[in-house]
């Protein structure tokens, strides 16, 4: 009986963290230089063209892992004659405990106390039986539902496809966004951003939010007209924004978003680096191990699709 060639995995780039050959090795897989190798796992979102430079190098490549769960700086690259894979699923858990800490902390005000120097008067509300509408029905949509099943909230999820999704009340396409977003006291975008929701909150939907209603972005900062958001923050058409994404990002020192009362940003924090190894080792020792047993992938990235 002939023994199964060992599949082997390149690291890159240079310098990538030591954990990240030994979730490759724990995986089954040996690591070889980029020369010798079937598949590459890659560590830097950032290095968009020194991984296409890589894959050029080594075009028999079978599978490229990559880092984080966004793609659309990867999208030229991505193409169909190999198995392309991302960090979807894998940041799930803190991104939405994330989202729940902003909607929180906006709707109980802690980010006006915060400011504050004195003993102010009280205000806020409580999440418990309201309203709560996720835009995606992803793995944070999910995540975030789970979270959310002690407060007893009325949920709608808009996604693409109106397969149920668990922990949600109510599932609907994109064409009935606009209902779902006027009855939601929290709406939280956990889409990937594509051609199709760039943009997707703008005036129009800002206007018909509720006054009450805080706005949690965890995904993409390009799913909201930024433009917009502003103005619907200063005229008191919505009651807040947490943002965890913006647009542009970095934003700005002088961006006016920073000087609203009712918008806290945090620098794109859902997944932080000391999160990346608990989150991102087992995506990536469960993949090597799926690829070779020839089985099928997690986080598949659809290039037609976006994500």
């Amino acid at each position: 009986m002939t023994t199964p060639a060992v599949r082997r995995v390149a690291v890159g780039p240079v310098g990538a963290p030591a954990w990240v050959e030994a979730a490759v090795r724990e995986g089954g897989a040996e690591v070889v230089p980029l020369g010798e190798a079937d598949a590459l796992v890659w560590t830097d979102a950032s290095a968009v063209r020194e991984l296409g430079e890589w894959v050029e190098r080594r075009p028999t490549l079978e599978w490229v892992q990559l880092p984080f769960a966004g793609v659309e700086d990867y999208l030229a690259l991505i193409d169909d004659e190999r198995v392309w894979t991302c960090g979807k699923g894998a940041y799930s858990q803190p991104v939405a405990e994330l989202a729940l800490a902003l909607a929180l902390g906006g709707l109980r005000s802690t980010h006006r106390y915060a400011r504050e120097r004195r003993w102010v008067e009280p205000s806020g509300r409580g999440l418990h039986g309201e309203r709560v509408t996720v835009v995606g029905g992803g793995g944070i949509a999910r995540a975030f539902l789970e979270l959310l099943a002690p407060f007893d909230c009325r949920t709608t999820v808009v996604r693409r496809s109106d397969e149920p999704v668990a922990g949600a009340d109510l599932v609907v396409s994109p064409d009935h966004l606009v209902e779902a977003l006027a009855d939601a006291l929290v709406v939280v975008l956990a889409a990937p951003l594509t051609e199709a929701t760039r943009g997707l909150i703008g005036p129009d939907e800002l206007a018909m939010m509720s006054p009450d209603a805080w706005l949690i972005n965890v995904s993409r900062g390009g799913l909201v007209d930024t433009g917009a958001l502003v103005e619907a923050l200063e005229t008191g058409s919505i009651a807040g924004a947490g943002l965890d994404v913006t647009d542009p990002e970095p934003l700005p020192a002088d961006h006016p978003l920073w000087s609203l009362d009712n918008c806290v940003i945090t620098p794109h924090i859902g997944n932080t680096p000391d999160m990346r190894e608990p989150c991102l080792g087992p995506r990536i020792r469960d993949n090597v191990r799926a690829f070779c047993r020839g089985q099928s992938l997690e986080g598949i990235v659809d290039r037609r699709a976006g994500y």
